[in-house]
């Protein structure tokens, strides 16, 4: 392959461009994660207090989530290849002026500027994807992105865990230059070129949303929110519910993105073969499933009862994730490709959002206090188990939504 075509079919993706794109989503996925071990370093370093520092996350969330769309529109309009690669660039430098920078605010500015370049990544590394891989392996290069995903958030706390008592909290940017180096490398020689568009080519935003799109969308928040639901009522539970020391807390906690990384690749396999209709509303029963699950059993197994909840729960997100990105993404014209990439990213964003916010505040009320950390175990057993009926609830209403016409996809 000559790297400027590409054709329908069981045709494979090329390595070099796979490895591209896979470090692409890997770096964005790693800067959502890795600077949280560091918050109390950083508030040691700026003598400021935690609220202050929380704000180093926060701005790289919430430009990853403001820019999602921008990026797959000036995808579409000056070429998918160009703006990954604007992207990356944009990606490198803002690496490069966190390890450098001399104060918390100059900090949190050069986050914002990460997480624009972050939004490049991920969204054009999806859009590229889908643009090389062939029908009949769409899924399987769905089900790996959901895998370096999964792997570069799991990642994150493991690497600065490592890098901090050597390099201090600036060795966690140092770290993500050099592969933002590699990355813009391998996209340059790996990537096709895409052949470029004049002004107003891509259609109006209004055009791309349509009733066949929506409902995946929509789906694709729910799922969102219950899967930051877990990462956000868990470490409460387990550690205060059920008394389990931190070390034990973060093993039981790295239970659910062991099972992200190894279920990503096999699931897209499973689209491949069944259809992504089928699947996706598999993995909306196994979601509800799940979340019932984690209103029940740990009540009556304890920890057991959550880690089976777990293991039930986390390859339905996966199989949920690789059918609807393909469900969506099968039949979009190549000229919109960014601008739905972006907002499958957007509704995502927005899903974890409501996740932590909405579902964090059903937790506090169902533990009758906002002072969890002084809260009495059968108060934060009452607070998780109403968190994860609603969450049960949140799934059925996808899963119909998914059954109805329109939302199932090929």
């Amino acid at each position: 392959m000559d790297g400027g075509t590409v054709t329908a079919g069981a045709r494979t993706t090329p390595r070099g461009l796979t490895v591209a794109l896979a470090l692409a989503m890997l770096l964005a996925a790693l800067g959502t994660s890795i600077a949280n071990i560091a918050l109390p370093a950083l508030a040691q370093a700026f003598a400021a207090p935690f609220a202050q520092v929380q704000v180093v996350v926060v701005a790289y969330l919430a430009a990853l989530t403001v820019s999602v769309v921008v990026a797959g529109r000036l995808g579409d309009r000056y070429g998918l290849k160009p703006m990954l690669m604007a992207g990356l660039t944009v990606f490198a430098l803002a690496s490069l002026l966190c390890a450098l920078a001399p104060s918390l605010w100059l900090l949190v500015a050069a986050r914002l500027l990460q997480g624009v370049g972050a939004a490049f990544l991920m969204t054009l590394a999806m859009a590229l994807m889908r643009q090389s891989a062939g029908e009949a392996r769409l899924g399987r290069a769905m089900g790996l992105l959901g895998t370096v995903s999964a792997l570069g958030t799991a990642l994150g706390p493991a690497l600065g865990g490592l890098l901090m008592p050597l390099t201090g909290w600036r060795g966690l940017f140092w770290v993500q230059l050099p592969l933002a180096v590699l990355a813009l490398v391998l996209a340059r020689t790996a990537l096709p070129d895409t052949p470029r568009r004049e002004r107003a080519a891509s259609p109006p935003l209004f055009a791309v949303l349509n009733r066949r799109l929506a409902p995946n969308l929509i789906v694709n928040t729910l799922v969102a929110a219950v899967l930051m639901a877990t990462l956000v009522v868990g470490p409460f539970y387990l550690g205060l519910g059920l008394g389990l020391k931190d070390a034990l807390v973060g093993a039981v906690m790295a239970i659910g993105p062991a099972i992200s990384i190894v279920s990503g690749v096999p699931s897209g396999r499973l689209v491949d073969a069944w259809g992504s209709g089928r699947v996706l509303v598999l993995g909306l029963a196994l979601l509800a499933a799940g979340a019932f699950f984690l209103a029940v059993l740990p009540g009556v197994l304890g920890v057991a009862g959550y880690v089976g909840a777990i293991i039930v729960l986390t390859p339905g997100y996966q199989l949920f994730q690789a059918a609807n990105n393909t469900a969506v993404l099968a039949d979009v014209p190549a000229d919109r490709r960014g601008t739905v990439s972006g907002l499958l990213n957007l509704s995502r964003n927005i899903g974890l959002i409501l996740g932590a916010s909405l579902l964090g505040g059903v937790f506090a009320f169902g533990a009758g206090t906002e002072d969890l950390l002084h809260a009495k175990p059968a108060a934060i057993a009452a607070g998780m188990q109403l968190t994860f009926l609603l969450a049960g609830g949140l799934m059925i209403v996808a899963l119909g939504m998914s059954c109805g016409k329109g939302a199932i996809g090929r």
